[in-house]
């Protein structure tokens, strides 16, 4: 029982698709994680500077100020951070745009590929074949 579960495992993980789809899954997040950094390292600081200065990830609603316990224990401040949230928003639109001109390209090779190579034209008749043609035609003018 086992060796049969194991068997068809080995078949299911070692599938070219199975495969495939691990090696996507690596590379996509090494692309996401370059397209988080150009977003918050390169794109978002330009946005704040036209925005007069802004840091987005320092955007945030405080909900509770930060204060002192009857402890003497500071409590953090609770905060809405919506500056992460547009960060990531405009990570997810740079990363999906990116996905679709792949995926688009990607599309116009495979039409590339798909599309049937013309039929070949079929060789003239040879000489006897036309002659026997002209006769028959001939032949059939005359009835």
């Amino acid at each position: 029982m086992f060796k049969k579960f194991f068997s068809d495992f080995k078949a299911f993980a070692f599938k070219g698709n199975v495969m495939d789809m691990a090696i996507g899954v690596v590379i996509g997040g090494a692309f996401g994680k370059i397209v988080s950094s150009v977003v918050a390292d390169v794109i978002m600081p330009a946005v704040g500077i036209l925005l007069g200065g802004v840091n987005f990830s320092e955007l945030k609603l405080v909900l509770k100020p930060e204060y002192v316990n009857e402890a003497g224990e500071t409590i953090a401040a609770s905060t809405l951070n919506y500056g992460s949230f547009i960060q990531s928003f405009v990570d997810f639109i740079i990363i999906a745009l990116a996905i679709f001109i792949f995926m688009s390209a990607i599309g116009k090779l495979m039409k590339k590929k798909e599309e049937p190579a013309p039929e070949p034209e079929a060789p003239a008749p040879s000489e006897e074949v036309t002659l026997l043609t002209e006769i028959r035609d001939l032949l059939k003018s005359q009835k």
